[in-house]
């Protein structure tokens, strides 16, 4: 078995594939460009893992047999080169759980106490006290509504929980509560037992009204796009924050925009975007209330550790003939 990875790999990251694949040639190196990954890509490669590839992949590597994606999102590989491949593919899921779902937390207590506000006053050097004060929240007894309850929906959870959070949650299938991914120990939600209530996505408004900070974890589909549309947001309380870590178009942008200018909402974290780089003309930019990340929440540097971990027990899997984590279902698009 040859397997592909073009990302540069450290000695323990070689050793767990190597254990988990005993026999497999493994090939990683540092690929700046798709061009780069091409290169790397061989006729007889049978299992490829990377955050992207080449359009023409199953032309360079036509006995290729399972590609893991190093992103949670798919949506850039089944509409592009692999659309309409009929091998299996899985992506990162539960990878990325303990950074965004700490960055979702910090992104909530940033608002809450004011810290966007604090931080504009450095840059002036002004002390900036006054009736501030009175305008700091807790977090403690809110009610989060998370709009996607998959991995890093479930650690969300779990710790809004412990800041004493009431958690609220929508799936596109409610009744299906327990996490068939991958998931650590000690993280998440397995069961589904963490929220007090659930939805589907034709209830989304009365989750959006009930809660005063919501998390959107979605991936962009067909059936995601604009999904918190303008007719959600005005359903959301006028003091209540959203935070986006999902894909920008699951949001409708200047419905957002506009609902934080007159108020409708109290604010917004949002670390994606409909089109990344953000425009420089986006009123996003200069909203007060609005804290906003280049895409990196879900960066941290143990990423290839979790992601060689998760990839070595599918490799275990994948040799033994039993099934793979994560698999992606081209007809959902996750």
């Amino acid at each position: 078995m040859k397997i592909v990875i073009p990302a540069p790999l450290e000695g323990r990251h070689r050793e767990a594939i190597s254990v988990a694949a005993q026999g497999a040639e493994v090939i990683d190196r540092m690929c700046r460009s798709t061009d780069e990954i091409a290169a790397l890509i061989t006729r007889d490669t049978d299992v490829l893992m990377t955050f992207r590839m080449p359009n023409d992949i199953l032309e360079r590597a036509p006995g290729l047999k399972w590609v893991q994606l190093l992103s949670a999102g798919a949506d850039w590989a089944l509409g592009g080169p692999l659309k309409g491949v009929k091998i299996p593919v899985t992506n990162a899921s539960g990878i990325h759980a303990t950074p965004i779902a700490e960055y979702t937390l910090a992104s909530m207590l940033a608002w809450a106490h004011k810290l966007h506000i604090s931080l504009r006053a450095q840059l002036k050097h002004e002390w900036h006290r006054g009736g501030y004060m009175g305008e700091v929240d807790v977090l403690r007894d809110k009610t989060l509504g998370v709009v996607g309850y998959g991995s890093i929906g479930r650690e969300t959870a779990r710790l809004a929980r412990a800041f004493g959070m009431r958690v609220v949650a929508l799936k596109r299938n409610p009744e299906e509560r327990r996490d068939t991914g991958w998931c650590p120990a000690g993280l998440g939600d397995p069961g589904g037992t963490i929220p007090e209530k659930w939805y589907g996505p034709d209830s989304r408004k009365a989750l959006l009204a009930e809660s005063d900070f919501v998390t959107n974890t979605l991936p962009f589909t067909p059936h995601t796009k604009n999904f918190i549309g303008v007719e959600e947001i005005a359903a959301m309380n006028p003091g209540s924050y959203i935070v986006n870590i999902g894909r920008g178009g699951t949001i409708d942008e200047r419905a957002l925009a506009d609902a934080i200018k007159a108020g409708g909402i109290g604010g917004a974290g949002l670390d994606v975007f409909e089109h990344e780089p953000l425009e420089k003309e986006s009123p996003l930019w200069d909203l007060e209330n609005v804290l906003l990340t280049p895409h990196i929440s879900g960066g941290h540097k143990g990423y290839m550790d979790m992601a060689c971990e998760l990839f070595a027990e599918n490799l275990r899997r994948f040799t033994s003939g039993r099934p793979l984590l994560n698999v992606v279902d081209p007809a959902l698009g996750y």
